[in-house]
């Protein structure tokens, strides 16, 4: 389902654990809403919040543009925004949960290393590809999970290094990845120049395994406290 608000995708049991898809900064293409169609099948309530308001970009200089031009021109800034469809998608009928997962490629995994140190948001899985955001994760209720390119002129190693000092530090669950012979974007099967199918189908592996196992452990967890 397409709003302006974002693209929601219910499973066809009608029921589901809430994940939250945070696009690149490409914005809400093709690939992502198909993304959302996929991780409905393994049983995710699926919501992609739309950050560029139905606009989208093709090449590197088209995406600086739309994102700087969609920055200034938001009459609700994005973290607030962000925030406000959390909350949605923890309520919604079809979330058999209220504590959610959060999936963010490049710039939305910077806005999902963010959103998942608010100890106010109920986000207890984390995963970000190709993105990485150092910060103080201490009061987050998060577990994370890590792709990242062998070669990638976006992200340095030293960033890399850096989020993983500051989960340390933190005393939080982490599980980190680096792809050889891959680049930036290489997950995303429309970016011909960097997909790499083999590592993509890796990834996504490890990603339904690491959000499935830790939904129903959450899930456990909160059964046996009531």
């Amino acid at each position: 389902m397409m709003s302006t608000e974002g693209y929601l995708v219910i499973p066809k049991a009608g029921a589901g654990s809430g994940l939250l898809i945070l696009h690149s900064w490409w914005g809400l293409n093709a690939f992502f809403r198909d993304l959302c169609q996929r991780f409905s099948h393994e049983g995710f309530v699926a919501l992609a919040p739309d950050l560029y308001g139905g606009k989208v970009a093709k090449t590197i200089s088209e995406a600086k543009h739309l994102r700087a031009t969609a920055t200034a021109s938001r009459k609700e800034p994005a973290y607030k925004y962000l925030v406000r469809m959390i909350r949605f998608l923890s309520a919604h009928e079809a979330v058999q949960a209220p504590e959610i997962a959060v999936v963010g490629f490049s710039m939305g995994g910077h806005w999902a290393c963010w959103l998942a140190q608010r100890p106010e948001l109920p986000i207890v899985a984390t995963t970000t590809f190709y993105a990485a955001r150092n910060g103080d994760y201490s009061k987050s209720a998060s577990s994370f999970l890590g792709h990242f390119a062998e070669t990638d002129e976006w992200v340095s190693t030293a960033g890399v290094r850096r989020l993983r000092s500051s989960l340390e530090r933190a005393g939080r669950e982490f599980t980190f990845y680096t792809y050889p012979g891959t680049s930036h974007w290489f997950f995303e099967k429309d970016r011909a120049e960097a997909f790499n199918p083999a590592a993509s189908k890796l990834a996504w592996e490890r990603t339904i395994d690491f959000m499935s196992h830790t939904m129903k452990l959450t899930r456990r967890s909160r059964n046996r406290r009531t």
